[in-house]
């Protein structure tokens, strides 16, 4: 078996997985918690943003995708202040609340945010394990 076909399968798997649990979100109802993941650089840099905007404490960081790009969706970071227990989950990650809404969070599943400011690009980056396919900027993404 190839590399690439050993890649493959890996992300079969991993869309097989996503899908019991989007069946089983479906079954049990409600929202589940999110398995998002935000590093301490990413975490450094919004509560920097936060303060150069002078945001109060009640601000979260919203992480969701959208339909739209090259590839299908596109990620969306937004602070927000406005949470619907019926449809958001939230976490904490590095001391920022973090809420992602039910459809976002099955793509996202198992995403790390990062922050990148080196010489080549400057900004947030995400990994997510659900992407099939992307777009050559990067900004879009299929799963």
């Amino acid at each position: 078996m190839s590399p690439v076909d050993i890649a493959q399968a890996l992300k079969i798997q991993r869309l097989k997985s996503l899908q019991k649990k989007v069946i089983t979100t479906a079954i049990l109802g409600g929202v589940r918690p999110v398995s998002i993941t935000v590093t301490e650089k990413a975490a450094d840099e919004v509560r920097r943003v936060w303060q150069d905007q002078k945001f109060d404490e009640s601000m979260f960081l919203r992480i969701g995708i959208a339909a739209g790009g090259c590839s299908g969706f596109s990620y969306s970071l937004k602070p927000d202040n406005q949470f619907d227990d019926t449809s958001d989950s939230k976490i904490d990650c590095h001391g920022v609340s973090v809420v992602v809404d039910k459809k976002s969070a099955l793509y996202l599943e198992g995403t790390t945010l990062d922050w990148h400011d080196g010489l080549d690009r400057r900004g947030f980056t995400f990994d997510n394990p659900n992407v099939v396919k992307s777009c050559g900027c990067g900004s879009s993404f299929q799963a």
